[in-house]
């Protein structure tokens, strides 16, 4: 396991840190250099954040930080009961809920966030992904040095490592802002999950500019209702997270966020006719480019990326550069920089060129996001769109028929297969979708393949047999280097499958 963190902390003692909680100051003088909730983390100087886990309580293995290092620990009554039974001979401080007091202890350790690093950071159900990789190419171009944290990836500088969940936890989160500060960069793009905000991941960080792109039915199985999603995205747009807004006025709950946030907020519309600060005018000979058009200023700019969501994830971008203090010139010229944006509407073509279906995979996982996926796909093909889809297992249920019926309304052909079903049943996920592919009001042909791999085979096949013009959209796991089927995750990346399909079945170009 890979953690990110500056290479030199100073280190804090622990009795300011029992102070900051409101205890007693522990009788032995200790100092702190660092903070993990991850046992197998732990380094030497560390305090030990043994918290209570869904199956174990993280004080069961207070034995093996104290031997890896660490200096304290950080528990709940639960958990000191346990400590104190395994004989563990470290000063433990004891709270309610650790969890919520984590984050401020750890920006104190890693003196995080540290000045001189601009902080941005974005929610909303789709576009986090594509709206952070724009912004971090448009500050490369810029000739920044940049921190990236998300769901694909966390970068400091250049160093990489792959992504376990969309936002760490706010022991990594601050270790991470300083390594980033310590490495010379000078901004940090964030993704901040729903999960982030409601489970205290970023705790202790105040971001120059929030970004709010959209929200849309996702997560009910965690927030229970669309209420407590909004509510739990609307907490990054609060003095004690944020100083600035810029919210999409796109939906219902961009409009009400927008207008209810008690911070300064700069408002974007997709379209010419709406009520915002800013809004964007497509230019009908060419869907890549539009207008972004404000009160002061007007930016030409263009999308790398296919469709109308593509152009506000753009335009949210140019409006957090602009945020950020730089010159609209700057802006424009750094924005139509090409990024790479890993499974995002990510063309995949044979290994050896020649003539194939336009070919994509996308991370649409949500009703909404396979809709804009398949009508963008739309406005670049004239034939038949083919899409293979599935929905992930132990996630939100109540969200599986309609990303089928999604389907079935933007494709001519739907193929529904497994994604990763977890510890579900595969073939009553995949019932799901496929009972509201059926029961859409359209006219797509409806096949059900349950190994991924021929799905998208076939899909390929399909499309050449319908002729020239058509396409294929491989839609839910994107970037995904794995398939999670019954607890074992199995090596299965959707774009290099495609490109092997493209290749069996197109001759590799030849």
């Amino acid at each position: 396991m890979v953690t990110l963190r500056p290479s030199h902390t100073q280190p804090v003692a622990l009795g300011e840190l029992a102070t900051q909680l409101g205890l007693p100051a522990p009788g032995s003088a200790v100092a702190v250099a660092g903070v993990t909730l991850d046992s197998r983390s732990v380094r030497s100087g560390d305090l030990y954040a043994a918290l209570p886990g869904a199956n174990v309580h993280g004080a069961s293995f207070a034995a093996g930080a104290a031997a890896a290092g660490a200096v304290a620990i950080l528990t709940d009554p639960t958990g000191a009961e346990v400590i104190t039974g395994a004989g563990v001979d470290l000063p433990v401080l004891v709270v309610p809920d650790p969890r919520a007091v984590l984050g401020g202890l750890a920006a104190r350790v890693y003196a995080s966030p540290p000045a001189g690093l601009a902080l941005v950071g974005i929610t909303g159900t789709n576009g986090k992904t594509t709206t952070a990789y724009l912004l971090d190419s448009a500050l490369r171009a810029l000739g920044q040095q940049v921190g990236l944290v998300g769901t694909v990836e966390t970068r400091v500088g250049p160093t990489r490592v792959k992504s376990e969940r969309t936002t760490p936890e706010s022991t990594e989160v601050h270790a991470l802002l300083a390594a980033m500060h310590e490495a010379g960069c000078a901004t940090c793009v964030m993704e901040v999950s729903s999960h982030a905000l409601t489970l205290h991941r970023v705790d202790g960080v105040v971001y120059d500019v929030a970004v709010f792109t959209n929200l849309s039915q996702d997560h009910l199985d965690h927030h229970g209702s669309m209420e407590r999603y909004f509510q739990a995205k609307a907490s990054l747009f609060t003095p004690e997270r944020a100083r600035h807004g810029i919210v999409c006025v796109d939906d219902q709950w961009g409009r009400r966020l927008a207008a209810d946030a008690p911070i300064p907020v700069t408002t974007l519309a997709g379209g010419a006719e709406a009520d915002a600060d800013w809004r964007i005018i497509a230019d009908p000979d060419d869907p890549a480019a539009f207008a972004l058009t404000g009160t002061d200023a007007t930016l030409d700019l263009r999308s790398a990326l296919p469709g109308d969501f593509n152009r506000v994830n753009t335009a949210l971008a140019a409006l957090v550069l602009l945020q950020l203090g730089h010159d609209v010139d700057d802006v424009v010229a750094a924005v139509r920089t090409d990024p790479h944006v890993p499974g995002r509407m990510e063309r995949v073509t044979p290994t050896g060129g020649g003539t194939a279906p336009l070919a994509v995979v996308d991370y649409a996982h949500t009703p909404e996001a396979v809709a804009a996926a398949l009508a963008a796909l739309r406005g670049h093909t004239a034939g038949s769109i083919v899409v293979v889809l599935g929905a992930g297992g132990d996630r939100d249920t109540t969200k599986r028929a309609a990303m089928g019926a999604a389907a079935a309304h933007g494709a001519a052909l739907v193929i529904v297969t497994d994604d990763n079903p977890r510890s579900e049943e595969p073939a009553a996920i995949r019932a799901a979708v496929l009972a509201g592919a059926r029961s859409a009001d359209a006219t797509a042909q409806i096949s059900e393949i349950p190994d991924r791999r021929e799905a998208i085979s076939a899909a390929v096949a399909e499309a050449i047999r319908r002729g020239p013009g058509s396409a294929v959209a491989v839609v839910g796991k994107g970037h995904e280097s794995g398939q999670d089927i019954a607890g074992v995750v199995h090596p299965f990346d959707d774009r290099v499958e495609l490109q092997t399909a493209l290749d069996a079945w197109c001759g590799g170009g030849a």
